[in-house]
């Protein structure tokens, strides 16, 4: 086995020397500065090219969008006060909130929403593309009035605006060369600065157009993968909010006298991609043939990682979606481990063992989640090698094709399209396997032409027969959403889609 380790100062050794090297000591630290704890660094600081959850943690201050999602997951203003549809579901019209500026002075308005989604169709690496395939142009009918006319009618689209493609940047500010490293958007913070794997330091914007609700004046976003380290500043107070706990410290957690938990059910996934057709390194007997796909994923006991790693909070799954969602395709249950079958399918494409690389990110939970699939697989015939690497890292990797095999986690979206279209479709932005069904492409379009929950159930189960059976991703499990937070912030919740949401929130000295 080849493993790539942890850098020496993330290990739970250096705690102490961690906390007074990025975080400062408490006394030096302005009561109105909010220090959040990620697990991973951010990627590039565009809505358009950004692919990371943690991206979208700093773009929940950073950058508002048309339509906000509530923790009901009920659709919202932000940007767009009101919208509507029209001409059979082909046109969706929206009124734009007046009086708002972007970071750099400049004004919100209907131009610049035209603008915004022009530049994420035809930006030639945007990873939008996908999401706003289904708009054919956007029409400015006044300064606060725009209309999107659709190729076809797709319900999926307020979804997608109400997350990165719905985002609203400042024009002028996108056509510098430097926009990624230093965004200017309409949120209720200002970019200040960023050091790579150090920190992301967002300030409050005075001009905010609901400035009056955000009380912290300063937030900083550090990435510790080590999530033992990440509690230890948490409670040592070098961090004031940490986002995914591990599930076993979950009691240390609530016996802590200065910390409270703060959970929800998520509406992402954990799984493993796998390259099928994404340059050279797909050409592998892995990538090529699914029977050992197949016996890969037959191998593995969703049940006994979820109770080993994750003490039994998180849900075992094999869709996009949990078993409890209701556009779950009911007829393709998970499966539990068979090792005699996975065995004979080995077997019945050749025989083993069946060497296979695994990209994994660099933080020791999902490393050990890695190690367990390592061993239970090697009971079938494969030979599974780990390499650890930063997740932004691991992100570039698979986009270019330089992967066999990548554990990869999605936080997820309110429409189940969110969580199989931009995978699954061919061509798709975020279809790093590069993958292509076109009964599962047929499916998919569908589902999104049809507001019917019935039929788009029915045209989402179509689109599972498929992939299920070809694996281009292999899905492992559901995540709770679990933040720890000290008692000293108040009016912080959880939400189902994991964004850490500043409004309201407070911080005592």
């Amino acid at each position: 086995m080849t493993f790539s380790f942890l850098p020496s100062r993330w290990r739970p050794a250096a705690i102490a020397g961690l906390a007074a090297l990025f975080l400062g000591s408490g006394a030096a630290t302005a009561a109105t500065t909010l220090r959040i704890g990620l697990q991973d660094d951010a990627d590039a600081l565009d809505p358009h090219l950004s692919r990371s959850y943690v991206g979208r943690i700093v773009f929940a201050s950073l950058c508002d969008k048309l339509v906000d999602v509530d923790a009901s997951l009920k659709f919202v203003p932000q940007l767009a006060t009101e919208w509507n549809w029209g001409n059979n579901g082909k046109t969706l019209t929206m009124k734009l909130r007046p009086g708002v500026k972007f970071h750099d002075g400049t004004s919100f308005d209907a131009a610049a929403v035209k603008a915004n989604i022009e530049r994420a169709k035809t930006l030639p690496e945007s990873v939008r593309k996908n999401e706003l395939s289904m708009v054919d142009k956007v029409t400015v009918e006044g300064p606060l009035t725009v209309v999107f006319e659709l190729k076809q009618p797709d319900v999926t689209l307020l979804a997608q605006l109400s997350d990165r493609a719905g985002m609203m940047i400042s024009p002028a500010a996108a056509a510098k060369s430097d926009f990624a490293t230093h965004p200017v958007c309409a949120g209720p913070y200002q970019f200040v600065e960023r050091v790579q794997q150090g920190r992301i330091v967002l300030q409050k914007f005075a001009d905010y157009w609901d400035k009056d609700a955000y009380r912290i004046d300063r937030v900083e976003f550090l990435p510790i993968p080590d999530t033992t380290v990440r509690l230890a500043n948490l409670k040592s107070g070098g961090l004031d909010l940490i986002e995914r706990v591990a599930a076993s410290d979950i009691r240390s957690i609530k016996a802590s006298p200065g910390l409270q938990l703060a959970t929800s059910p998520g509406l992402g996934y954990q799984s493993i991609e796998i390259n099928v057709g994404n340059g050279d390194k797909s050409k592998t007997a892995f990538g090529q043939n699914k029977l050992l796909r197949q016996a890969f994923s037959l191998a593995i006991d969703r049940e006994a990682i979820n109770q080993a790693v994750f003490d039994g909070v998180f849900t075992p799954g094999n869709q996009s979606l949990p078993p409890s969602n209701p556009y779950y395709a009911k007829d393709f249950p998970v499966q539990g481990r068979d090792i005699e079958r996975a065995r004979q399918l080995v077997k019945q494409a050749g025989g083993g063992p069946v060497a296979i690389e695994m990209l994994t990110p660099n933080n020791p939970v999902l490393m050990q989640v890695a190690q367990v699939i390592q061993a239970m697989v090697g009971e079938a015939g494969f030979e599974v090698s780990l390499k650890a690497t930063e997740f932004a890292t691991l992100l570039s990797d698979t986009q270019k094709g330089n992967f066999q095999a990548a554990l990869f986690a999605w936080s997820g979206r309110t429409d189940p399209d969110g969580n199989i279209g931009p995978f699954m479709a061919c061509g798709a932005g975020l279809n790093d396997p590069r993958y292509c069904n076109a009964d599962v492409d047929k499916a998919l379009a569908s589902a999104r032409g049809t507001s019917s929950p019935d039929e788009r159930k029915a045209f989402y189960a179509k689109a599972a027969a498929h992939y299920l059976e070809d694996l281009p991703i292999l899905y492992l499990y559901h995540e709770t959403r679990l933040f720890a937070v000290s008692k000293k912030v108040s009016g912080f919740a959880a939400h189902p889609d994991g964004l850490v949401r500043l409004r309201g929130v407070s911080l005592s000295n």
